[in-house]
């Protein structure tokens, strides 16, 4: 007997679908065809991606077509989602990403996207919410809620693996977000300069690359904080739970969030979290509880906040260990998936009886 065949349309370098397209091959021993749009939307190049747009519906059903193709998952709706329903093909999983797939928000162009997303929710089999704040959003949007499929990929927690900081009396920060602009490096650089000028020890650990990459080393040196601050560049992603495992905190800033499997990782490395206050964030961060919630572009908030965790090593003993235990309940990679995976197995028994 064949295996079943998934056609995935995204961005394979993206770590979220390299966990969705691994997830579906160990736990539901499907198959998968790629296939992403090439051409890039900066200047002249925006004229050839509009062009490829056009024609990827008819390229998709010809690859499912050929490929007998048993089912095809997208990711964001206003995108490959929007393809994957005009291709015709059955049947169909798509994912909203974030709060909002429809970015950025105040674009001309979000009434042509909300149409877009609209379609690709109607034709689509099964709806992806990531997270309850994903969720909520479908339901705002008038979403047939019984298509909704309600729950995070998770993570490897056979990789992540909890480590306790009992004994470490100093900040061990890390941030683990790629260096762009939406990620507020800069305002986290800014908030551990006010802690070095109260003279409170720490170490911070910047991971991953970005274009902001030079800024943000200009900034450090500029701070007076190339002592106290390492950045690690683009690293293997065998390397980050050891690396996750040596933090004590973890600090992300972002301006907009829906459901980020980088906080998972840090929860359930033993890492007490200090995240922008968004409601992406409040799905699982209970306020000077299990994690600090802090404005987005305020450093003296930010370094209030690592302070006040600094100030506070009973209640971050407590929290870590709280948060391995939701992560374990609710962001386990291996059940989750599974359940995704037969999910998939019965959507696509009943397309092929029908």
């Amino acid at each position: 007997m064949r295996k079943k065949k998934i056609l995935f349309l995204g961005e394979t370098y993206r770590a979220d679908a390299i966990t969705w397209m691994n997830g579906l091959k160990e736990f539901g021993d499907f198959e998968i065809i790629t296939w992403e749009l090439q051409t890039k939307g900066d200047g002249i190049g925006r004229i050839k991606r509009i062009l490829e747009f056009i024609l990827a519906a008819f390229v998709i059903k010809k690859i499912a077509n050929e490929q007998s193709i048993d089912m095809i998952i997208a990711e964001r709706t206003t995108s490959y989602g929007f393809l994957a329903a005009l291709s015709g093909v059955k049947p169909i999983a798509v994912a909203q990403q974030g709060i909002t797939d429809i970015w950025p928000l105040h674009s001309p162009l979000n009434i042509f996207k909300k149409m877009l997303q609209n379609y690709a929710f109607k034709k689509a089999n099964v709806i992806h919410a990531w997270g309850p704040v994903i969720a909520k959003h479908m339901m705002e949007e008038k979403v047939d809620m019984s298509k909704v499929f309600m729950m995070p990929k998770g993570i490897n927690l056979s990789q992540f693996k909890y480590c306790s900081h009992s004994a470490n009396t100093k900040i061990e920060a890390i941030v683990t977000r790629s260096l762009q602009p939406e990620y507020k490096h800069c305002t986290i650089l800014k908030a551990f300069s006010i802690l070095k000028s109260q003279q409170i020890p720490f170490h911070l650990t910047i991971v991953g690359d970005g274009f902001l990459k030079e800024n943000l080393m200009d900034l450090t040196k500029k701070l007076n904080l190339e002592k106290e601050i390492t950045f690690t560049g683009k690293i293997n992603n065998t390397d980050l739970p050891k690396l996750l495992q040596l933090a004590n905190t973890y600090i992300s800033m972002p301006t907009t969030e829906g459901v980020s499997a980088s906080l998972f990782e840090a929860m359930a490395s033993g890492c007490f979290p200090i995240v922008t206050d968004l409601p992406g964030n409040r799905s699982w961060i209970n306020h000077k509880i299990n994690g600090v919630l802090t404005p987005s572009e305020d450093e003296k908030s930010l370094a209030e906040s690592i302070i006040w965790s600094y100030s506070n090593h009973e209640i971050m003993e407590k929290a870590i260990l709280e948060n391995r235990r939701f992560v374990e309940k609710n962001a386990n990679y291996d059940i989750n998936m599974k359940k995704i995976s037969e999910k998939y197995h019965e959507l696509i028994n009943q397309n092929q009886v029908s």
